[in-house]
């Protein structure tokens, strides 16, 4: 299901969370789930792992993760900010240390000059109340930008862990 990559990244976060004793919890819009398939792929990987929010739409991500209706009313979902909010969302509302978000478009439909099909805002949050943020342009069909998103979040969680 997964590349070789996608597995070897996984790998690392459980690795860097079990060494520090830390469990994580991802939200996901755009990807639909697939960053927590990922890591879930990976044997043990119930000992870090804690749950995933498939928060699709702008109600869910209101419902679940607390974003204020206002951030996404302001900034769109598709927003740094709806992004950073989703993130301290999870660790407000999971016992876990790291969380990782993703919102963006994956098209092939629906993009914009301001927000373009492969817009993607991927935002990892800790329990000490660091959240950083990053925004990506991935090019591709809707299974390319969805895959590379995968990666870029196993990257974070990887480098926010170890950080």
């Amino acid at each position: 299901m997964f590349d070789r990559e996608t597995l070897a990244l996984a790998e690392e976060v459980l690795a860097v969370c079990r060494a520090r004793g830390w469990h994580l919890a991802t939200a996901e819009s755009c990807t639909g789930g697939l960053v927590a398939a990922a890591l879930t792929a990976v044997a043990g990987a119930s000992d870090v792992f804690e749950r995933g929010f498939m928060t699709y739409s702008n109600a869910a991500k209101t419902a679940l993760l607390g974003v204020p209706a206002e951030t996404i009313a302001e900034h769109g979902a598709i927003s740094a900010e709806t992004a950073a909010a989703m993130a301290t969302g999870v660790v407000a509302r999971a016992p876990v240390e790291l969380a990782v978000a993703v919102t963006g478009l994956a098209g092939p439909g629906g993009g914009t000059p301001q927000k373009p099909v492969g817009l993607v805002y991927l935002a990892t949050a800790r329990r000490d109340g660091e959240t950083r943020v990053a925004r990506h342009e991935f090019s591709g069909d809707r299974a390319g930008v969805r895959n590379a998103a995968v990666i870029e979040a196993l990257r974070m969680l990887r480098d926010h862990a170890e950080g």
